[in-house]
């Protein structure tokens, strides 16, 4: 017997297992389907291209104007979501002239005068030649909406006293007024 160093062990199945390559596919692996939703390389290319095919069939004009003007509306309405919360945030910043409330009311007029100017090119993306006599309806509501949050930041200048309302604030352009008639008494 030769006494020497003893030869290692041999390494773990699990070891074994994970550094050798999958065996190959077998016919009879082949003739199992795949399950829903998976493909393989293979198949995934030729399927592509069916699937571009079926997919990329144009949608009738009548439903994709039909989804056009549904966005549109959404879009006109919009305006009208503001409306509440940009009511109650002009009621709670108060009335005083205060940093805050200027910028508030600055922000609620500058909204609106955008909106109103860019109204044609926020629907431009909507106008075919099917859609374009029923887009003017809702256009006209988008620009209703968006005047009534101007009237908003008027109401809101007027609460605050910045209008000229009173005949009080027209003062420096009246004249002084002229008597109709003088009349003189004596003193004595």
């Amino acid at each position: 017997m030769a006494s020497g160093p003893l030869p290692p062990p041999p390494p773990p199945h699990w070891a074994v297992s994970m550094n050798t390559p999958m065996p190959r596919a077998t016919k009879a692996a082949n003739s199992i389907p795949n399950p829903p939703g998976f493909s393989s390389r293979k198949e995934t290319t030729r399927n592509r291209a069916q699937r571009q095919s079926q997919t990329t069939a144009p949608q009738p004009p009548v439903e994709t104007d039909t989804l056009k003007l549904k966005k549109a509306w959404e879009i006109a309405l919009a305006p009208s979501k503001q409306l509440p919360m940009n009511g109650i945030m002009m009621y709670m910043s108060g009335n005083s002239l205060q940093i805050f409330s200027i910028m508030m009311v600055f922000m609620l007029f500058k909204g609106p005068i955008q909106g109103l100017i860019n109204t044609n090119s926020v629907f431009a993306k909507f106008e075919t030649d099917g859609t374009r006599a029923k887009l003017l309806g809702v256009k006209a509501l988008y620009v209703v909406m968006q005047f009534l949050l101007l009237a908003l930041g008027v109401w809101k200048v007027n609460a605050m006293g910045l209008l000229p309302t009173t005949r009080s604030d027209w003062l420096a352009w009246e004249s002084e007024r002229q008597p109709m008639e003088r009349v003189y008494f004596a003193l004595g």
